[in-house]
């Protein structure tokens, strides 16, 4: 494991005081690789997080996983991007990159390295399996084996459930006729089936005959194709977007904010973080109605602690409604309080199994009302 030895750190701060003293700030989030190195002492443990292109700026997914660092380490740490790093970010532009990045982080001996996202599984097989005694962990993936790799897994489609039944809520609250509600995915797959399957239960759970329509981007990163699809969808009468697509989903929450600054009564919904901040459009007012949160830094707590406990191991963490892993906001003044109270109902019955909310769309499609012609993948 990574070692940080203490006079090499104190005669590198020492060097850097300088320069040091009139920045001493947390790294910014617009960069491919940021570190930090202790600066009080030598015993703590450290870590790479490895994300993909759209890096630890998405406002969603990746940020959330490197909040659960900041948070961890919390504000003893001064930045200092030579010897003696203590924990930082590696952003693969692409996803060739993706065994280089692990192996190089497994070669500088890291006591923890944390991808984030499905699309790292094959890639950490390769590498983890190789180096058994090198502690991984991957968010999003329950299918791996190895005793040394963590996987964290999250109940989405309880969280989306939620969202998707304060958006039904909100439109009868509005009295809109006949609501249509939409989905935009990223890259298809069994991780972003839980969001749009949980979504239109929980659309249906308040209106069982509003109509449903999906896309998926088919990218993290392409939100100018979201921006474009929402639009098209609003247009047609769509009230409320909800999108799983990582930094593609900027697109709806940009489109949404434009038609509500106009005075167009639409919604966009966020994921994983709180996006009430994205979709502001004046100084009081939010085009997202309110975010499915999914609570990425969780994981990395409780993995960093069990490191830092010498109880790591590789076992499969799922973070659902009684673990606090996923939720909603409540951040925007539009969400009632009635809304919210009964949202609180629905999420006390999910978690006392009164509501039981379907994962798949194979299970979703045996339910009555549910549409059958989902672009969801159960893969």
């Amino acid at each position: 494991m990574k070692k940080i030895n203490l006079c090499l750190v104190l005669a590198v701060l020492a060097a850097a005081f300088v320069v040091l003293a009139g920045c001493n700030k947390k790294p910014t989030a617009n960069v491919s690789h940021v570190s930090e190195t202790l600066a009080l002492g030598s015993g703590d443990i450290t870590v790479r997080l490895l994300t993909d292109a759209t890096g630890i700026d998405d406002k969603s997914f990746n940020a959330a996983a490197w909040r659960g660092i900041l948070e961890f380490y919390g504000d003893n740490w001064t930045h200092q991007t030579k010897r003696g790093i203590a924990y930082d970010v590696v952003t693969a532009q692409t996803q060739d990159m993706y065994v280089p990045n692990l192996r190089q982080a497994t070669d500088e001996g890291y006591d923890l390295i944390v991808t984030t996202g499905f699309t790292w599984a094959e890639a950490m097989g390769e590498v983890a399996s190789g180096n058994p005694r090198q502690n991984y962990m991957i968010v999003d993936v329950d299918w791996l084996g190895g005793a040394n790799v963590m996987q964290s897994a999250y109940a989405e489609h309880e969280g989306s459930y939620l969202v998707g039944a304060a958006a039904a809520l909100k439109a009868k609250e509005d009295g809109i006729a006949n609501p249509r509600f939409g989905f935009i995915g990223g890259v298809p797959g069994a991780v972003i089936t839980k969001f749009e399957v949980g979504f239109v239960q929980g659309v249906l759970s308040i209106i069982p005959d509003a109509q449903i329509v999906d896309y998926y981007v088919n990218s993290w990163g392409e939100p100018a194709l979201a921006k474009t699809q929402a639009k098209n969808w609003y247009d047609s009468g769509v009230y409320a977007i909800y999108s799983a697509a990582g930094g593609s989903g900027n697109g709806t929450i940009a489109q949404a904010k434009e038609y509500r600054a106009a005075g167009r009564n639409v919604w966009a919904i966020g994921v994983d973080s709180d996006q009430h901040e994205e979709g502001l459009f004046n100084n009081t007012d939010s085009a997202v109605l309110t975010s499915m949160l999914k609570r990425v830094e969780t994981s990395l707590l409780y993995a960093l602690q069990a490191v830092k406990n010498h109880t790591f191991r590789g076992e499969i963490v799922t973070f659902d409604l009684v673990k606090e892993g996923v939720g909603y906001s409540t951040s925007n003044h539009a969400l009632s309080n009635s809304i919210v109270t009964q949202l609180e109902a629905l999420k006390q019955r999910i978690i006392s199994g009164d509501i039981y909310v379907a994962a798949t769309n194979a299970e979703a499609k045996t339910l009555p009302g549910f549409p059958q012609d989902l672009k969801a993948i159960d893969d």
